[in-house]
């Protein structure tokens, strides 16, 4: 049959792919619309697998908060190329992942893959768009967070997202407090809330350098348990986020500066999430 430049213009609105592929797809299909969708799908699909081993480290992270700001939530969506990552529909679907994931409770990429939105699952609506672009393209992560006050943040670029639990509010506005908190997360990059949260593996490694470091300055046996317990707390300072500098002032811990906004205020937990 013949396929004309409209039955190829109406394929190319229904799914967005190019006009050449409309074209074989509807000519593969007998001018069939359902197949040739399917075959575009299936074009995807060889495409992905393609290239399953190129590394998706472009993206962009997309954040969500509920209405009281006391659960958040973080998907990161990769691609090979900034070029793709800032790409509309790449954007689009980016959004339309963290809205199902957001709104149905969704914490694993299985989940979300199988999950349907107007009849196609995120998994298909992914392969439609690698199909489209012709790149690999991933959900990375799927992170939730919960707690009495939950502030996000994305960095400039979007490849890096933070989302923050404080307590202690006390009805004090903290949006402005979490978002200087999240900031001081994105660029520190902190092991732990607190030293309590450091696991003991990391412990006992910064125990062990701290020992090796003072007998190689050939310190005196009985004191090297003491200097290396020393430099232990020393990274508790530089690697825990309430025990850090404040970056936006020094001469405040990060606890100090929270604080000064109410006492009480504290971090209870926090998510990171970095594409690359």
């Amino acid at each position: 049959m013949t396929i004309t430049a409209q039955d190829v213009n109406k394929l190319r609105q229904m799914t967005g792919a190019g006009m050449m592929d409309c074209k074989k797809a509807l000519t593969e299909a007998g001018g069939d619309f359902d197949k040739a969708i399917e075959l575009l799908r299936k074009k995807g699909q060889k495409v992905s697998a393609s290239r399953a081993d190129r590394a998706t480290s472009e993206g962009s992270v997309f954040v969500r908060t509920n209405d009281d700001k006391t659960k958040g939530l973080i998907v990161a969506l990769g691609c090979e190329t900034d070029f793709v990552a800032k790409n509309e529909e790449f954007q689009a679907l980016g959004n339309l992942v963290a809205d199902a994931a957001f709104n149905n409770s969704i914490s694993s990429k299985d989940e979300l893959d199988a999950f349907e939105v107007d009849g196609l699952s995120i998994e298909q609506r992914v392969t439609e768009l690698v199909g489209k672009i012709g790149e690999k393209i991933e959900v990375l992560d799927i992170t939730e967070l919960a707690g009495e006050a939950v502030v996000p943040y994305i960095h400039a670029g979007s490849k890096l997202g933070v989302l923050v639990a404080l307590k202690g509010v006390n009805g004090t506005d903290v949006t402005d407090a979490g978002k200087d908190v999240a900031m001081q997360i994105a660029a520190m990059n902190p092991a732990a809330v607190n030293k309590d949260g450091v696991d003991q593996a990391t412990i006992d490694r910064e125990l062990e350098i701290g020992k090796e470091q003072a007998r190689a300055e050939g310190k005196p046996e009985d004191i090297i348990e003491k200097i290396a317990m020393g430099k232990l707390n020393k990274f508790f300072k530089e690697n825990t986020l309430l025990d850090q500098a404040f970056v936006k002032d020094n001469s405040l811990s990060v606890q100090k500066y929270l604080d000064s906004i109410t006492s009480g205020l504290t971090v209870e937990s926090f998510k990171r999430v970095a594409i690359g």
